[in-house]
C-alpha cells in the first residue's frame, strides 16, 4: 500500500516539475493516470478507516452485550438463591426487576412465577404463566403449574375452547412462519405448472393441497393475531371491588378475587372496564390488575 501511494506521488511530483511538459499529450495522460491513482487509493483509505469504525462499533456492541448478559445472570443467580432460601418475595421482587431491565424468556417468567406463587401472589403468577405460555405453548411445566394456580383462585374458572386450545399449540410466530411457507410452496407449484406445462397434470392435486392449506392456515393466523392484538386479559393482583365508572366515587358493583381473569373492554386513563364469565362488567384501576394479550 505504501509503495502504491508513493508511486502515485512520485508521478504527482515530476509533472509538477516539469509544467511545461504538461502542454504535450504524453504528459498530460501521465499526470491523469497520476490523479486517477491517487483517487483511488483515497477512496481505498477512505474505505478502510471507514470499515475500521464500523468494526470498532461492532466490537463495542458485542462487549456491552456480554457485559450485560453477564450482569443479567449474576442476576439471575442472586434471584434463584433467594428462592432456595425460601425469601420468595425478595426473590419475586428480583426476577421482577430482570423482566423490567427488557430480558424476557420462558424460563425467567417461569421462575418469576413460581416465586410470587410462594409469596401469596396468585394474580401476578398467572399473569407470569399466561406470558410464559404465550412464549412456550408446549411446555408442560408451564402449563400444569398454570392449571394448579388456577385451581387456587376462588370463583368460576376461565372458559376454555377446544379451536383456542388447539391453536394455542404454537405461537403466533410458529403459525405466521408455516403460512408463509404454505403459500411459497404455493408459488412455486404454480411457477413450475407455468415453465413445465407437461408437469401440470401431476402437480394438480399438489397445488389444489397447498392452496387450500394455506387458506387454512392464514385464517388461523388471522384468527390468532386478531385475538392477539384486539383483546387484552385483566388478571386481578388483589380482591378489589369493580365499580360502575372509572372513577373514585362511582358505584361498587361486584367483588372479584386475586387471580381472577377477566376480559378488558375499555380503557379510560387508569382504569380499565372488565367483564367476568356471567357477562357483568365494572371499572378496576390498572394498578389492580395485570393486563397480558388475549391470545
Amino acid at each position: 500500500m505504501r509503495s502504491q501511494v508513493y508511486f502515485a506521488m512520485r508521478h504527482l511530483a515530476s509533472s509538477q516539475k516539469a509544467p511545461e511538459d504538461w502542454r504535450t499529450p504524453k504528459a498530460s495522460a501521465k499526470f491523469d493516470r497520476a490523479m486517477a491513482i491517487a483517487r483511488r487509493l483515497g477512496l481505498r483509505q477512505s474505505s478502510a478507516a471507514f470499515m475500521r469504525v464500523v468494526l470498532s462499533v461492532l466490537l463495542m456492541a458485542v462487549l456491552t452485550e456480554n457485559l450485560y448478559a453477564a450482569e443479567v445472570a449474576t442476576d439471575f443467580s442472586a434471584a434463584s438463591q433467594l428462592y432456595a432460601e425460601g425469601k420468595y418475595p425478595e426473590a419475586a421482587n428480583a426476577y421482577e426487576r430482570i423482566l423490567q431491565s427488557g430480558v424476557v424468556s420462558p424460563n425467567l417468567l417461569f421462575d418469576y412465577g413460581n416465586a410470587e406463587f410462594k409469596a401469596g401472589s396468585v394474580g401476578k403468577a398467572i399473569a407470569a404463566f399466561r406470558d410464559a405460555e404465550l412464549l412456550a405453548p408446549r411446555d408442560s411445566e408451564i402449563r400444569a403449574n398454570l392449571g394448579y394456580v388456577r385451581s387456587q383462585v376462588q370463583g368460576a374458572a376461565p372458559a376454555g375452547s377446544l379451536w383456542r386450545d388447539w391453536l394455542g399449540q404454537l405461537t403466533l410466530n410458529e403459525w405466521s412462519l408455516l403460512t408463509a411457507l404454505a403459500l411459497w410452496l404455493t408459488f412455486l407449484l404454480l411457477t413450475a405448472k407455468q415453465f413445465r406445462p407437461a408437469l401440470a397434470p401431476r402437480l394438480r392435486g399438489a397445488t389444489g393441497f397447498f392452496v387450500l392449506l394455506t387458506i387454512l392456515l392464514g385464517m388461523a393466523t388471522g384468527v390468532l393475531a386478531a385475538e392477539h392484538y384486539s383483546q387484552q386479559t385483566a388478571v386481578v393482583v388483589s380482591d378489589a371491588v369493580t365499580r360502575s365508572g372509572p372513577f373514585d366515587d362511582a358505584q361498587n358493583t361486584f367483588a372479584v378475587h386475586d387471580g381472577a381473569e377477566l376480559l378488558v373492554v375499555d380503557h379510560h386513563g387508569d382504569w380499565v372496564q372488565v367483564a367476568d364469565g356471567s357477562g357483568r362488567t365494572g371499572w378496576l384501576q390498572i394498578k389492580q390488575v395485570e393486563l397480558i394479550p388475549g391470545a
